[in-house]
């Protein structure tokens, strides 16, 4: 739930219903065209946003449940379009009409000239217009495009070819059903998963119940005296002992805690999200953005020129990336070892780490079968002679799935909580506590260096907000890039570099629609299935210097992300460019990015970042070269999702029209534009690990300066930008951090 609700007023969900159905209009094709439609599609086209109840789920984003910086803005522009003089202001010319009394509001304007207004907000010189046209659009096309009935299904995917969730795994789901009506019941495992041992659920499950429970697992608890003044400050429902606590279970915390347990150590992971075991994963991207990502998968910069996707779920990052596990690449180890004077990259102890992790998470190179759109770029690279490679992924070869990006179904996919908090459970030592945040370290003076001695963090217990403390020998912070600044600032830590130095690993895409064919790609293969990475180019890498260039990959995209990234030119167009979705591949151009930004504090949803000038230039020579990939693996049309929407028909045009039209889309300008859509899945630097406190958050051991026993141990203490998927890195510095923790714990 959000923290904070804005109710709308009755003129203002008209605004909201108004822009929504100009974006998502109903049409009547059975009259505008000569074309013997199918039913679905008829029903497509007709169905307007609010047809479908979209505007609600709008309001709802607007009201609370997107913690922006600029929404009480957008708030406020929803307010002035529901008054005739506000719809003048921000509209123009546009919004009078040519009856008394002249002025309207918005949702009185026509649908045409409401058309040709949001395209006045999106070329606005006023670059609020522009993040408020954005938003929008996002908002909206996402919500009709993931919602969905009762029997799970949207009114759209049959007419654009989308399956909803995995059909595999519907059947296969469906046999254990009748086998287990015949046969032997399920286990819990089978139930609740891998973890269900050790998952305490402080939310849903009775007070007394919950800590007896951790009781069993050998941790004591124990309910507050009033007299304790440090303790009677915050409130405390009641306080647990270990030796170790680790907030988040990701590639960094869940390493850590996986280690220390396995050691004999006691540990207790603190997760902001929620467990879904694989049974309770519905694999509908609406609900996953919801449950399983920060932010309800709606996360921007401030000024929402690029998107943010972070994983807020138990396993963290690893439950709902593509599986790509890459080792550090060998010029980033020397960056970071004789530029940055870290020792531990070049050492032995590191390399170890990055077999060790490798092996635990079962990466290997090979794939039975190749989906969609890496089938597509590899052949395209194949073509031009560019460079091509299989890329690592911890998931076995016969790993077919296309909805990695929402949970792995099948626990093939070897994220952390597979693996590494698999170890923990199992080794009777450790306890996880889902949808419990992080308030505060708590510190205690030890001469002149403050010591952790636990932390502060509060829970929803029948529907109340309640607050329990841990006490722990060392304690971890592993909240990712993105929220492990703001847990170190809220506990008092004042070193500048907490919260700065953030890399985004910016991406950028292109598409090729290719149409059904009897010959390759064959009809029955579609963009969103099959593994999600297998193919990988560095043909503009510059891998052989420093690596600060682009490398091109391929995403995953369903439904709600795709409409969101295409540029919408109108309402007709953009239900066109859907009824194409299932044929249409993605491939995208990734930069190691010089430029960063920083988190504000107190709000860690306040993300400025820069975008360098060579980093535009080495997503320009990306995209150039995806291009021209997607055109030499047949593509009919290509195009990027510049909101001008030009597309090329490839095969209609010259090689002077071609290369006239890469050279333009390549070449447009990303810098602060808001005019071409730039993503960031990998979230990176915020907390630096370093030699001198002058220049970085935690030492090379990964303990912060400041304070004594906190540790750091996620993807916050890189140094730079990496250049390739994080997963591998990450894990690898928290096997060494875990170690590190080891020593001093055997120390006390």
């Amino acid at each position: 739930m959000w923290r904070k609700s804005y109710t709308f007023s009755s003129g203002e969900l008209e605004v909201i219903r108004a822009i929504s159905d100009t974006f998502l209009p109903s049409i009547n094709v059975s009259v505008d065209d000569n074309n013997n439609y199918e039913d679905s599609v008829v029903q497509f086209y007709g169905t307007s946003a609010s047809m479908a109840g979209t505007p609600h789920r709008v309001a709802e984003y607007l009201g609370g449940k997107i913690q922006h910086p600029k929404i009480p803005l957008s708030r406020v522009a929803v307010w002035l379009l529901s008054t005739w003089m506000g719809t003048f202001i921000l509209c123009g010319t546009k919004s009078l009409s040519t009856h008394f009394p002249y002025f309207q509001r918005f949702s009185q304007i026509p649908p045409h000239k409401r058309e040709q207004i949001l395209h006045s907000w999106s070329n606005s010189y006023f670059f609020l217009l522009k993040i408020f046209f954005n938003a929008l659009k996002i908002f909206t096309l996402i919500q009709f495009f993931t919602q969905v009935n009762e029997k799970d299904e949207n009114i759209s995917w049959k007419a654009i070819g989308y399956t909803g969730p995995d059909p595999d795994q519907k059947a296969r789901k469906l046999r254990t059903k009748i086998t287990q009506q015949s046969g032997p019941k399920e286990s819990k495992e089978d139930l609740y998963g891998p973890l269900y041992k050790g998952i305490i659920n402080l939310k849903n499950q009775p007070r007394e119940i919950a800590l007896d429970k951790l009781q069993n697992l050998g941790f004591p608890v124990s309910i507050p005296q009033s007299r304790n003044a440090r303790i009677k400050s915050f409130n405390p429902s009641f306080i647990l002992k270990c030796d170790a606590v680790v907030i988040g279970s990701g590639s960094g915390g869940g390493v850590v805690a996986g280690v220390l347990a396995k050691a004999g150590y006691k540990v207790v992971v603190l997760e902001k999200g929620s467990y879904l075991a694989r049974n309770n994963l519905s694999l509908l991207e609406g609900e996953a953005m919801d449950q399983m990502y920060l932010g309800h998968g709606i996360l921007g910069t401030n000024n929402m020129n690029i998107l943010v996707l972070a994983g807020s779920t138990v396993g963290g990052g690893s439950t709902i990336n593509w599986s790509a596990s890459i080792p550090t690449p060998q010029n980033v180890i020397n960056e970071w070892s004789e530029g940055y004077k870290l020792e531990l990259f070049s050492s032995k102890d590191y390399q170890k780490a990055l077999q060790v992790v490798c092996e635990k998470m079962g990466v290997q190179k090979e794939f039975e079968r190749e989906g969609f759109n890496n089938e597509i770029m590899r052949k395209g690279c194949e073509n031009l002679g560019y460079h091509v490679e299989n890329i690592p992924r911890n998931a076995s070869s016969d790993h077919f799935c296309g909805w990695c990006g929402l949970g792995c179904k099948d626990g093939k996919k070897k994220g952390t909580s597979e693996t590494w908090l698999v170890d923990l459970v199992e080794s009777g030592n450790g306890a996880i506590l889902p949808e419990c945040e992080a308030i505060k370290v708590i510190t205690t003076k030890n001469k002149n260096r403050k010591k952790a001695i636990g932390i502060v963090f509060e829970f929803q217990h029948q529907g109340q907000k309640e607050t329990a403390i841990i006490e722990s020998k060392v304690t971890v912070t592993a909240c990712g890039a993105m929220r492990t600044p703001e847990v170190l600032k809220r506990s008092g830590l004042k070193n500048p570099n907490i919260g700065r130095n953030l890399h985004l690993h910016p991406v950028v895409m292109a598409w090729g629609y290719f149409p059904d064919s009897d010959t390759w790609p064959e009809s029955e293969k579609k963009s969103y299935q099959g593994g999600i990475m297998t193919a990988m180019s560095k043909v503009v890498a510059n891998s052989e210097t420093l690596g600060y260039g682009a490398i091109i990959q391929t995403p995953s995209l369903h439904p709600g992300m795709f409409s969101a990234l295409m540029p919408w030119v109108s309402g007709k167009d953009i239900k066109n460019r859907m009824l194409k979705y299932s044929r249409t591949a993605h491939v995208f151009a990734l930069a190691r990015d010089k430029g960063s930004g920083s988190i504000a504090s107190p709000n860690p949803n306040d993300i400025s970042y820069k975008l360098e000038s060579c980093d535009a230039e080495n997503l320009s020579k990306g995209i150039e070269k995806v291009l021209r990939i997607l055109a030499a693996a047949g593509a009919e049309e290509i195009g990027t999702h510049h909101k001008q929407g030009r597309v090329l028909k490839v095969k209609q045009a010259g090689t002077d029209e071609f290369d006239k039209f890469v050279k333009e889309e390549s070449l447009r300008p990303f810098k602060n534009q808001l005019s071409s859509p730039i993503c960031s899945a990998h979230q990176m630097g915020s907390c630096r690990m370093g030699v001198d406190p002058e220049v970085s958050a935690v030492s090379p051991k990964g303990e912060t300066w400041e304070v004594e026993g906190l540790f750091v141990a996620d993807s916050s203490v890189f140094p730079t930008a990496l250049g390739v998927n994080p997963m591998v890195t990450i894990q690898a510095i928290a096997y060494c951090t875990a170690h590190s923790l080891l020593e001093v714990l055997a120390t006390k």
